[in-house]
């Protein structure tokens, strides 16, 4: 069928087409679209960095560009924003267009470095940076990019459509100390094996391989080669297959006081070909609750390195431990480069090796912490790789290294 217009009726037959097109374009935009996400603003604090969207994003790195005085913030899937506010250590920022996401180029008044950052409960990026020597710089640009994760992505993330409740046995009050061995000068290094007992961790679904199992050889291995090298003391949060709650597991090693915290883990995806080891230190932005916590407890004494906060009000209390955290999570952060910088030659490794999240194994306030994610044991050469002597032997190896330059820096007050 042909419509035609007429002469003179023409506006009589004009009137309902016009509506009836403004009514197809009407229900065309009230489809719901898959528009990008924009940038709402980006507002400079001194020496956080707060940038707003206007829809989801979950996804973004950043990164120290070498040879500039530059911080560069990838932004997956997000279009350029208009508002921006700069201050403190930030002189300009400029909003570029990349592939399907934004990079935010922020311009330095000084040499700075990005101290922490993550997705926050509103789903905002926030970043830290620090003012940096000209060393600690150029060790940040060669360490390369550092993914901020987002662990509750919050009304905006997809949550599971099902559950599953496993009973987990209550901790056991004043459980014995593991056993500590090397020579009582050294610095302690403690090394939890994740998972055990009732919780097998990632099982790779062809050879039934489980985490909990890898994990505690590899634990093993880094004890070991650790003892070898004769410049730290180890400790293990378990040597056998039983169940610790995750702050039991931090807890040991603070009751100890450990200089370093080791949790090792495997990754695991359904499906794809994922590969490589990662490391995970605390971000900041998702902290504050957890120092909230510490310093509403009724007994305060030696929560931060034994200093007795007991006399001290909940504000007081929350703020020494936020500056307590704030140095710990430098410190991890600077030996999760170190791993990154160690582990590349000598076993795989994911493009963005450091990332940060809120995982409750990290948050000792007082302890520098990592989460050393050695592999996928959902990928079938990886597994290979982390359940064989000689894949262990060079994490091992990697860990090794890592900690002797560790503490080699502290020894030089660096």
């Amino acid at each position: 069928m042909a419509f035609r217009w007429t002469g003179a009726p023409a506006a009589r037959q004009g009137r309902p087409m016009i509506a009836i097109v403004a009514l197809i374009l009407g229900w065309c935009a009230s489809v719901p679209a898959h528009a990008a996400t924009a940038i709402r603003s980006v507002v400079v604090d001194g020496g956080r960095i707060v940038v707003r969207f206007d829809g989801p994003v979950i996804d973004a790195t950043g990164m120290v560009l070498r040879g500039s005085r530059q911080i560069a913030v990838d932004v997956a899937q997000a279009i350029p924003g208009a508002e921006m506010v700069t201050g403190g250590l930030v002189r300009s920022i400029r909003q570029v267009r990349q592939g399907d996401g934004t990079r935010l180029l922020l311009d330095l008044a000084r040499p700075a470095v990005i101290a922490d950052g993550g997705f926050d409960a509103d789903g905002n990026l926030a970043l830290s940076i620090a003012p940096a020597t000209a060393a600690r710089v150029a060790a940040a640009a060669a360490a390369g990019p550092v993914r901020f994760f987002a662990v509750d992505l919050g009304e905006w993330g997809a949550r599971p459509k099902y559950k599953l409740s496993i009973p987990v046995p209550p901790p056991a009050r004043a459980a014995a100390l593991p056993r500590v061995r090397g020579d009582d000068s050294r610095p302690l290094v403690v090394i939890d094996a994740g998972h055990g007992g009732v919780d097998p961790g990632a099982i790779n679904a062809v050879t039934g391989l489980r985490e909990k199992d890898v994990t505690l050889r590899i634990a093993r291995s880094i004890r070991d080669a650790l003892l070898a090298s004769g410049r730290v003391r180890v400790a293990l949060t378990r040597d056998d297959d039983r169940y610790l709650v995750l702050r039991e597991r931090y807890g040991i090693a603070r009751r100890l006081k450990a200089s370093l915290f080791i949790s090792v883990h495997c990754d695991s995806v359904g499906s794809g070909d994922a590969s490589g080891a990662s490391v995970y230190t605390l971000s900041e932005v998702a902290s504050d609750k957890e120092a909230a916590r510490l310093a509403l407890r009724e007994n305060k004494a030696d929560v931060i390195a034994g200093v007795n906060l007991g006399d001290a009000g909940a504000d007081v209390s929350s703020i020494l431990i936020d500056l307590a955290q704030r140095e710990t999570m430098n410190s991890s952060a600077s030996f999760a480069r170190l791993l990154g910088r160690e582990a590349k030659p000598r076993i795989p490794t994911k493009p963005v090796f450091h990332r940060m999240a809120s995982l409750m194994v990290l948050k000792a306030p007082d302890m520098p912490s990592i989460l050393f994610e050695t592999g996928y044991i959902s990928n079938p050469v990886d597994a290979a790789f982390l359940d064989s002597p000689a894949g262990r032997e060079r994490i091992a190896d990697s860990v090794t290294k890592a900690v002797e330059v560790h503490f080699a820096r502290q020894l030089a007050g660096r």
